[in-house]
């Protein structure tokens, strides 16, 4: 026994006892620096879809983060961290070994902000919840062997890993597939997309809402409204804000874009003595022209307000068309790349999805900061609520000033090193348009919140991840980067086993040093 019990640790611990202090205060430090590298990786996976699509640009998405990665880490991260900090290994076999399960999750938190740091300076996108909870593994195995860990509930986290993108990837598909159905693909579209907003506003600020209050923190009395109270208040509040867009947002938006669209037919038009008789056109080569044995077409114009255009809407010819003449060329598309034609919204769609997808990033990052700040800072609190009482069952609440500085630690790491990762997500793994983004990240973070009320710690990353190549494979088969996904998965892999090996490292170095 003694070789599992090491004796330097078998003591009991007085409540805030002196000799102790030295382990809070440097997880205090190390935990930042874990909450940094969370931030500058996984936040950037979070925001990445934003960023990308251009409905944020980074600066943007670095203030609202700030705020609502905070305010979802103090409102909702509670349950969470009870997750990461009891519930993966079996505390009660460090019972009077206070000091000993101390350095485990000092050690946890020094293995898991190892790897973060460094995945994110080779910009290695890898999901936050994996290194935490492979890093407490490894302390765990190195202190009690296998009967320290619960396999069990181990088992059921490692499955959600699996299971959470194929979900999120399922949601967002099946909501942009229903987004192309009824608005994008039809003849009034912008109209469509307009009587749309409330309707997806409402719906977001009512999920969102729910989960915040429903069985909420007990410091803020949420836990004493019943569910059908809850149900009321944030339909309530939903329906308040799908009016608000539907008599102020829409009109806006719908003023503005007539304006723009006034402004550029002005610019467009040019006066008919002012053209030239023909003009070349010599990248016709490229889509296949060739006219009386020449490679580019020259078209007539006249003294006549003429112009010419693509047509794209054929599935299989494109047109080329001048106003005045009888000119028109058709040509197959079979050179065109693949999903190339849905690579991007018109610019009134945008304008609209933008908006909606604004809110989403917002829903998305209150989402991360209830699952992913938790994670990070859970060992945090286990080391001082176990300083506190002396007791390694930490029966006490997680202390809300310490998940304030675990958002704050996270936001700083956006804020440095964020821009790091945030592109391999938002552009290189498939083209996002606002449309797209807004369905990729309502799924994502539906996702994170649903998981994060029953206090299972899945992966934002992995979500995010999810929805992107199902929204991108349903747009075109060959519209995503699988060689790099296949790279991201292989990091997904690796994170676990790296985290709990340099865990049991930092672990077997404090035990042989404090003994």
């Amino acid at each position: 026994m003694a070789t599992i019990f090491p004796d330097a640790t078998a003591i009991m611990i007085e409540e805030q006892s002196p000799e102790l202090l030295w382990i809070v205060i440097l997880g205090f430090i190390v935990g930042f620096f874990l909450a940094f590298g969370v931030g500058a990786n996984d936040v950037a996976n979070s925001f990445g879809t934003s960023v990308g699509s251009k409905a944020l640009s980074l600066k943007q998405a670095c203030i609202l983060a700030t705020i609502f990665e905070i305010a979802g880490s103090v409102l909702m991260g509670y349950r969470v961290s009870d997750t990461v900090r009891k519930k993966i290994f079996d505390v009660e076999t460090f019972s009077g070994f206070e000091k000993e399960i101390m350095l485990g999750f000092l050690a946890s938190l020094i293995g898991s902000a190892i790897w973060n740091i460094v995945a994110t300076f080779f910009r290695w996108p890898i999901s936050g919840t994996h290194s935490i909870i492979g890093a407490v593994v490894g302390f765990a195995f190195v202190a009690r062997g296998f009967m320290g860990v619960k396999w069990k509930m181990l088992g059921q986290i490692v499955s959600s890993w699996f299971l959470s993108p194929v979900l999120s990837g399922l949601i967002s598909s099946m909501l942009f597939m229903v987004v192309k159905r009824f608005i994008l693909t039809k003849d009034n579209a912008i109209n469509r997309a307009y009587l749309s907003l409330p309707f997806f506003w409402g719906v977001t600020i009512f999920v969102n809402l729910f989960s915040v209050v429903h069985n909420g923190p007990s410091y803020l009395g949420f836990d004493l409204i019943p569910w059908w109270g809850v149900f009321i208040l944030a339909g309530g509040v939903g329906l308040i804000f799908g009016l608000c867009v539907f008599y102020i947002l829409v009109p806006y938006l719908q003023s503005s874009s007539s304006k723009i669209g006034d402004s550029e037919n002005s610019e467009n038009q040019i006066a008919g003595d002012e053209l030239p008789s023909k003009i070349s056109y010599p990248e016709a080569e490229n889509l296949g022209f060739e006219e009386n044995g020449k490679i580019g077409l020259e078209i007539p114009l006249g003294k006549v307000s003429s112009s010419y255009s693509l047509d794209l809407s054929s599935s299989n010819n494109t047109s080329v068309s001048t106003i005045g003449e009888d000119l028109t060329k058709t040509i197959h598309k079979d050179k065109l790349p693949s999903g190339a034609i849905s690579d991007t919204d018109t610019p009134e769609a945008a304008r609209v999805f933008s908006s909606l997808q604004i809110l989403t990033a917002i829903f998305a990052s209150f989402a991360h900061g209830a699952n992913d700040v938790s994670n990070a800072i859970g060992p945090v609190i286990a080391i001082y609520l176990i300083y506190q009482d002396g007791d390694v069952m930490q029966l006490k609440e997680s202390p809300f000033w310490i998940m304030l500085y675990g958002g704050f630690g996270i936001s700083v790491g956006l804020w440095v090193w964020g821009q790091k990762v945030i592109k391999t997500i938002g552009e290189d793994l498939t083209t996002i348009t606002p449309s797209s983004g807004f369905c990729i990240e309502i799924g994502a973070a539906t996702t994170v919140l649903l998981a994060s009320k029953i206090g299972l710690p899945i992966s934002t990353t992995h979500c995010k991840v999810g929805s992107i190549v199902f929204v991108g494979w349903t747009r075109s088969r060959t519209a995503v980067d699988w060689k790099l996904f296949r790279s991201i998965v292989l990091a997904w892999v690796l994170t676990l086993p790296i985290s709990a090996a340099l865990s049991a490292a930092a672990m077997a170095i404090l035990t042989a040093v404090t003994s």
